[in-house]
């Protein structure tokens, strides 16, 4: 992937000035999802809401390109950076370019169930090892001036109980972390796939209110199964933030009231469609303009519209236009006027 926009060496002092002390509504970091693009998307969408990377892998940071994987839009802002690792070392080093790159936050990935991640003693099966996350939080800490933030599961397999899920949370707060995002599933390391993590272990959000209301010094928000801002609405009475996954990604434009409902902020009406996808081009300018093509853009583009007719039509077509290599963002122009012209 080629990378348009670079600012690595800048050393930030501090995070963004309009990072919100709780986040109240924050987009999940997902694999193949949240990148770059995604999160230009869902910038017109919401002008508050903390945005994530994709996990970035702490040791691929040390051995690969940092601009291929840490590059961002300054537009992305607030955003933080998701790491996977157990080494405290490598997540030192990486917290640190997190720092210099301009994150405004690095959030470690206690809660992914893949395979692949169990394989290399990350995500997930660090909820087993309480102290080593500890080391990792720490570790961090030290290297840099950012938030630690940690995002992990209510346990794992047999590990399930609230004491255990207290006492994991106690000992990494005990290093320096001060907000857990606390996805209200426990995972299954044997015998279910990433996908059946997601919705087959039952939602229970109770252990995370106790959480909270045990804990009321510490930031805790809630992830799993939220796919309406009256939901969020209703479980802000009982923690500090909401985090919301695959049902930002799949339906963008539902969440096109959550500056106004969730942050207080009324100084723009709910943004439409056309207006989001007119907000991406001068991304999608500058992306091709340095060599990328246009579908990694346009794939995510195809869920602005839903629920009208023609919108199957128009994502078909889209889609068919902007999958052709040598596709430009006129086909995005072409695309918002078909839009403005329907007053979507």
């Amino acid at each position: 992937m080629r990378i348009w926009l670079q600012h690595g060496g800048v050393t930030c002092t501090s995070a963004s000035p309009n990072l919100p002390p709780a986040h109240r509504f924050s987009v999940a970091p997902m694999m193949d999802y949240t990148d770059r693009h995604f999160r230009v998307l869902m910038r017109q969408v919401s002008r508050h809401a903390l945005l994530y990377t994709e996990m970035v892998v702490a040791q691929a940071l040390h051995h690969g390109r940092a601009d291929a994987l840490l590059g961002f839009d300054l537009d992305e802002k607030p955003i933080a950076l998701q790491l996977g690792g157990d080494d405290p070392q490598l997540l030192a080093e990486a917290a640190e370019l997190a720092q210099r790159w301009g994150y405004d936050e690095v959030n470690l990935n206690v809660g992914c169930p893949s395979p692949k991640v169990k394989q290399g003693r990350f995500g997930a099966c660090l909820m087993a090892q309480p102290h080593r996350v500890a080391a990792c939080v720490a570790a961090m800490g030290e290297a840099c001036r950012l938030p630690i933030t940690v995002k992990h599961r209510i346990g794992i397999d047999d590990q399930d109980s609230y004491s255990e899920l207290l006492h994991f949370v106690d000992v990494v707060a005990a290093a320096g972390c001060q907000r857990f995002a606390v996805h209200a599933r426990k995972a299954w390391l044997e015998g279910l796939d990433p996908k059946q993590n997601r919705t087959v272990p039952p939602l229970r959000y109770e252990l995370v209110h106790a959480l909270k209301q045990e804990r009321p010094q510490l930031t805790v928000e809630l992830n799993g199964g939220i796919e309406t801002l009256e939901h969020c609405r209703e479980q802000l009475s009982r923690v500090d933030g909401v985090m919301v996954g695959r049902a930002a990604y799949a339906h963008p434009l539902q969440w096109n009231q959550v500056d106004q409902q969730l942050f207080g902020d009324h100084s723009r009406n709910a943004v439409k469609a056309s207006e989001v996808l007119r907000g991406v081009i001068p991304h999608a300018e500058r992306w091709c303009s340095s060599g990328g093509r246009l579908w990694p853009i346009a794939r995510h583009l195809v869920h602005l519209v839903e629920g009208v007719s023609g919108a199957r039509y128009w994502r078909r077509q889209l889609s068919r236009e902007a999958s052709e290599r040598s596709a430009r963002p006129d086909v995005l122009e072409r695309a918002a006027r078909q839009l403005e012209e329907r007053g979507l």
